[in-house]
C-alpha cells in the first residue's frame, strides 16, 4: 500500500522530473511527475502503446523525374511523434478520488513540453512532450466504482527518442610536445619528442539509430574558439574573445548560443560556420576537433549528448 500511495500522493505531477528517476520495473511510464503502470493506480491497457516503436510520419524532398520513372531522392525530415495509450484506473487501490485529481493535474494541457519515459527490457528511452488529447468516459463504471479506461495521446515536437542518461566528453586546446631533450653528449637514438599533454580531440558515442544534437561548451580564455567534426568538416567557430571562467554554450538543439548563460553571442558566428542546428552527432563514433586560435592550457571544451533512437 505503501508504493501505490507514494505514486500519486503529495507529489506535482506536472513538475519536470529527471527523466526515469520514478520508474523501478519494467512497464513502467513516467509522464514528468506522474508514474504509471505496475504498482501504481494506473494501469496501461494490454493494447499497450501506440507510435512508440513506429517510426514518426515524415516530410520528403523527393523531385519527380519530368522525363522518366520515378523521381530522384531528398532529404526526409520526421515530423513530430504522437504516443498514445489507454490508461486504466484501477478501483481496488484505496484513495480514488485522490488518483482522480492526480491524473487531472498530470494530464492538463501545458505550453512546455515534458519528459516522458517507457521502460521496456531494461531500456529506459524518453522524448519531450505535451498531451494532446485526454478522454475520459464518465460511465456507470466510473461513477460508481471509479474505475475508468481513459485515452491519452501525447505529441512530441522532437520525435527521436533519448537514452535518460546524459553522456559528456572534455578536452583542453592542443599542447605541443615537450621536444627533444639535448644531453650533456648530444642527443641519444631513437629520439624522443616527448608527447602532446593535449591533442584538442574528443571522441563521442552515439549508441542510438537517429542523429543527436549536442550541447558544446567553450571556456576559457581562449580567442575564435572552434570546433570541427573530422569526417564531415561540419564546424562552429565565433568571434569572440573568452576569458577566464568565460563559457560560451551553444545548444544545437535549439540553435541558440549564449555567453555565460545571460547573452547571446549567435551573431558572432564566422561564416565558415554551420547553422547550428545542422551540427549533428550522427549514430557510431564522432571524433571533433577544439581549435581556438589562441589560448591557455585552461582552456577547455566539453560536449554533452544524449545517444538518440528513431
Amino acid at each position: 500500500m505503501a508504493e501505490t500511495t507514494t505514486a500519486y500522493a503529495g507529489n506535482t505531477y506536472t513538475a519536470d522530473l529527471a527523466p526515469g528517476s520514478l520508474i523501478t520495473q519494467d512497464g513502467q511510464i513516467q509522464w514528468a511527475g506522474l508514474l504509471i503502470g505496475p504498482g501504481t493506480p494506473f494501469n496501461i491497457d494490454r493494447s499497450g502503446l501506440t507510435g512508440w516503436e513506429d517510426l514518426p510520419e515524415y516530410d520528403a524532398s523527393d523531385a519527380e523525374r519530368p522525363t522518366s520513372h520515378g523521381a530522384w531522392p531528398g532529404s526526409r525530415y520526421a515530423k513530430p511523434r504522437k504516443i498514445g495509450g489507454t490508461i486504466v484506473l484501477v478501483p481496488e487501490f484505496n484513495g480514488v478520488p485522490e488518483a482522480i485529481r492526480a491524473l487531472r493535474q498530470a494530464l492538463a494541457l501545458l505550453d512546455e513540453e515534458r519528459w516522458l519515459t517507457v521502460r521496456l527490457h531494461g531500456e529506459l528511452l524518453a522524448v519531450r512532450a505535451r498531451i494532446a488529447q485526454r478522454v475520459v468516459p464518465a460511465d456507470q463504471g466510473f461513477a460508481t466504482q471509479g474505475s475508468s479506461k481513459m485515452s491519452v495521446q501525447w505529441l512530441a515536437s522532437d520525435p527521436r527518442r533519448y537514452t535518460v542518461n546524459e553522456q559528456s566528453a572534455s578536452t583542453t586546446a592542443p599542447q605541443p610536445e615537450t621536444g627533444l631533450n639535448w644531453l650533456p653528449n648530444g642527443l641519444t637514438w631513437p629520439l624522443n619528442w616527448g608527447e602532446a599533454k593535449s591533442t584538442g580531440d574528443a571522441v563521442v558515442d552515439n549508441t542510438g539509430s537517429a542523429p543527436t544534437s549536442p550541447v558544446i561548451v567553450f571556456r576559457g580564455p581562449c580567442s575564435m574558439p572552434t570546433v570541427t567534426e573530422r569526417v564531415s568538416k561540419r564546424r562552429l567557430r565565433y568571434a569572440i574573445d573568452l576569458a577566464a571562467g568565460d563559457e560560451l554554450v551553444i545548444d544545437t538543439a535549439n540553435g541558440t548560443v549564449m555567453l555565460n548563460n545571460t547573452a547571446s553571442r549567435r551573431h558572432t558566428a564566422m561564416a565558415d560556420s554551420s547553422p547550428e542546428e545542422l551540427f549533428l552527432l550522427e549514430p557510431g563514433r564522432t571524433e571533433l576537433s577544439f581549435r581556438p586560435d589562441a589560448s591557455t592550457p585552461q582552456a577547455v571544451m566539453t560536449v554533452r549528448w544524449r545517444s538518440a533512437d528513431w
